[in-house]
C-alpha cells in the first residue's frame, strides 16, 4: 500500500520497511529490527563515526556513493537507495580494504574498525587517488581512540583506488509519503508539492540532511507528527553558476557545492572542510545552515559579507530580501508563516575585489566556531573604496561591522586602517562569554583577523602566535 512502506536495496538486496515510526534513526533500525551489530553507536551526534554507512545514490543513470552517519539519518531517508554496512562488503571473503586493515595491523580494539572501514569503502568507490591528504580528509569523521591513524592510512593506500565493492542494482523508486502509526513522513519531488504540505503542516519541521534535527531523533528520541523533507524537491536541488552570481537551491548539500565555491571563493572550501567530515558534508545543506539561524552558522558571515540574495517561497507567491535582514535575533527569522527558503544567490568576486573567510575554533577540524569572519573588500589602486565585513558568534545573530567597514572605506590598505578597523571591532560587538570563549577572546581575535587579512593579501608572513587558529 502507498505510503507504508519504505523501498531499499539493503547490501545488494531489495528490502521492504514496515510500521517502523519515521523518526527511528538507521542506526537503531539496523541494529535491533535487522541484527546488522557491526555498525556502532558511540557519540550518537555524527562526530566519531562509528555508525558510518554507505548510500547508493542513482545519478543519471550509474550510482553514487556516499558516506554517512547512520545515528542522524531518520530512516525514511533511505527510500529510493541502496544502504551498505559493513557485513555487505564481504562476499565470499574479506573485502580488499578488510584484508587490507588486517595486514597493516590497522585494528586494535576493533570498535571503530568497521565506521572507518565504510569511508574508506566510500571513498575508494570514488575514483579518487588515495594520496595521504585525500585519505585524511576521507577519515576526519572517524575517530579511533586506541591504534592511532598511520596504519589505516597505510592501509588505504594498500587497498588503492580501483573500485571493488557492492555495485547496487534496479533500486526502488521512492515514495513521497510514508506513514507508520500517528506518524508521517513526506517526501515530496517539486516545490509546489512541499508548499501545499507547509500550508496543511504548519508545525511540521523541515528536514534537508538533518544534521540539526537529526539530533533530536538520536538524542532526544524525539518523535514528530510530521516531517517534510525538502530533500528531493528538484528546484530546491539546482546549483546554477551564471556570469555573475551562483545560486545554491536549499537542498544542495556541502558536497555538492564544494567544487564550486572552493574555487570561486579564497578559503571558503577549506572552512565548508572544517564544517563537518565527509559523511556530514554528504548530508549537510547551505540551506539548512540558512534555517538554522545560528549566530555561529559557519557559512552565514560569507553570505552576509558577500551581499547575498535570499529567495523565499510560500503560498502568496517569492519574495526576495539581503540575507543580512533575514536573520532577526537569536534563531529568529523573517521566514513568514507557510515559507520555505528556495535558494540563495551569491555574486561571483569582479576583479578587484580581496575575500577571506576565517574560522576560530578549538579543534580545528569538525569543531563549532569560537569566530568566524568574512571580509570582502573593493581595492582601486590600493584604495579601498567599499567594505563588508562580517562575523558570527561575535552577536545573537551573523553580524556586519559597520565601524570597522567605515574605518577602512576610503583610507588605503595599510597599517593605518587596519589599526583602524582593529579600533572599531570593541564598538561594533560586545559578545558573551560562554564555554566556547570569552567576549575578551572574542573580541581580540575578531580584532586580529583584520591584520591577517591584511598580512596575507600584502604577501606577508603573519607573526607566529598572533592567531589563534
Amino acid at each position: 500500500m502507498a505510503g507504508r512502506s519504505i523501498r531499499l536495496l539493503l547490501n545488494g538486496e531489495p528490502c521492504e520497511i514496515r510500521r517502523v515510526p519515521p523518526a527511528t534513526t538507521v542506526l537503531d533500525w539496523l541494529r535491533t529490527e535487522r541484527r546488522l551489530t557491526g555498525t556502532k553507536e558511540g557519540c550518537a551526534e555524527g562526530d566519531c563515526g562509528a555508525c558510518t554507512v554507505v548510500l547508493g545514490i542513482p545519478d543519471g543513470g550509474a550510482m553514487r556513493y556516499e558516506a554517512a552517519n547512520s545515528c542522524l539519518m531518520a530512516v525514511p531517508q533511505l527510500a529510493g537507495k541502496a544502504l551498505i554496512t559493513i557485513e555487505g562488503l564481504a562476499n565470499g571473503g574479506l573485502h580488499p580494504l578488510q584484508r587490507a586493515m588486517v595486514e597493516a595491523d590497522a585494528s586494535q580494539c576493533g570498535f571503530c574498525t568497521p565506521g572507518i572501514v565504510m569511508a574508506l569503502f566510500a571513498f575508494q568507490q570514488g575514483g579518487k587517488e588515495p594520496e595521504i591528504e585525500a585519505i585524511h580528509d576521507a577519515l576526519a569523521g572517524n575517530l579511533c581512540r586506541c591504534t592511532g591513524y598511520r596504519p589505516i592510512v597505510d592501509a588505504a593506500r594498500r587497498a588503492g583506488r580501483a573500485p571493488a565493492g557492492v555495485r547496487a542494482a534496479s533500486v526502488p523508486p521512492a515514495e513521497a509519503e510514508y506513514r507508520a502509526g500517528r506518524q508521517a513522513f513526506f517526501a515530496p519531488r517539486s516545490l509546489d508539492d512541499l508548499i501545499a504540505l507547509r500550508a496543511a503542516y504548519p508545525d511540521a519541521p523541515l528536514l534537508a540532511g538533518g544534521t540539526d534535527l537529526g539530533l533530536l531523533f538520536s538524542k532526544e528520541r524525539r518523535a514528530f507528527p510530521v516531517v517534510l523533507s525538502v530533500a528531493r524537491v528538484e528546484e530546491l536541488r539546482r546549483l546554477e553558476v551564471r556570469e555573475d552570481e551562483i545560486e545554491i537551491g536549499a537542498a544542495v548539500t556541502y558536497t555538492h557545492a564544494l567544487p564550486v565555491l572552493d574555487a570561486e571563493y579564497p578559503g571558503l572550501g577549506e572552512l565548508i572542510r572544517r564544517i563537518g567530515s565527509p559523511q556530514i558534508r554528504n548530508l549537510g545543506t547551505v540551506g539548512g545552515n540558512i534555517g538554522n539561524a545560528s549566530p555561529i552558522g559557519d557559512t552565514l558571515p560569507w553570505l552576509i559579507a558577500m551581499d547575498a540574495t535570499l529567495k523565499l517561497r510560500g503560498p502568496g507567491g517569492v519574495r526576495e530580501m539581503p540575507i543580512e535582514d533575514f536573520f532577526l535575533d537569536y534563531r529568529s527569522t523573517d521566514l513568514r508563516p507557510g515559507e520555505v527558503i528556495e535558494s540563495v544567490r551569491v555574486p561571483r568576486l569582479p576583479a578587484g575585489q580581496l575575500f577571506r573567510i576565517y574560522k576560530v575554533s578549538k579543534r580545528y577540524d569538525q569543531d563549532i566556531s569560537a569566530v568566524i569572519g568574512a571580509y570582502c573588500l573593493t581595492l582601486e589602486d590600493g584604495r579601498i573604496v567599499d567594505a563588508r565585513i562580517a562575523y558570527g558568534g561575535m552577536a545573537a545573530t551573523p553580524k556586519r561591522a559597520p565601524l570597522a567597514e567605515s574605518a577602512l572605506i576610503g583610507s588605503r590598505w595599510g597599517g593605518e586602517s587596519v589599526a583602524a578597523a582593529r579600533r572599531a571591532i570593541a564598538e561594533d560587538f560586545q559578545p558573551i562569554d560562554d564555554f566556547r570563549a570569552s567576549a575578551a577572546y572574542r573580541t581580540a581575535v575578531a580584532a586580529n583577523l583584520i591584520e591577517r587579512l591584511y598580512l596575507e593579501s600584502s604577501a606577508q608572513e603573519a607573526p607566529t602566535g598572533v592567531f589563534a587558529l
